[in-house]
């Protein structure tokens, strides 16, 4: 040797392992053509199963946020659904423009020469 280290990369490691896993190849035949120490391959393998533990753990908890999100927004949504009724009772105990002079809080002031409801507002800018 050299004394040069050699680098694999994550997807050199994948595929040497996909050969011994799925292909059957035997790891002496890979650790061969590699250059590679067998516990060498056997580390890899071991953190294979480690990142894979540890990526389930993951997944598991962005479910989980997943899931209390979506109670979240559920619960917004019932919320708003509720304001949305009462804002339309309201509208509605209000009356239509011809109406609004019926109204209990509006009944004893005092006429004015335009007609009431939003379009008789001025605009906002």
């Amino acid at each position: 040797m050299n004394g040069e280290r050699r680098h694999f990369t994550p997807n050199d490691k994948v595929a040497a392992l996909k050969r011994h896993l799925l292909e059957g190849v035997p790891v002496s035949t890979i650790c061969d053509q590699l250059g590679i120490a067998p516990t060498l391959f056997y580390r890899w393998q071991r953190e294979l199963f480690e990142n894979g533990r540890k990526a389930k753990a993951i997944d598991d908890a962005k479910d989980a946020a997943i899931q209390q999100l979506q109670a979240k927004i559920a619960r917004k949504n019932e919320v708003m659904a509720e304001l949305m009724e009462a804002h339309t009772e309201l509208k509605k105990s209000w009356g239509t423009l011809t109406k609004c002079r019926q109204h209990p809080t509006l009944r004893n002031r005092p006429s004015t020469s335009r007609p009431c409801g939003p379009s008789s507002r001025s605009p906002r800018y």
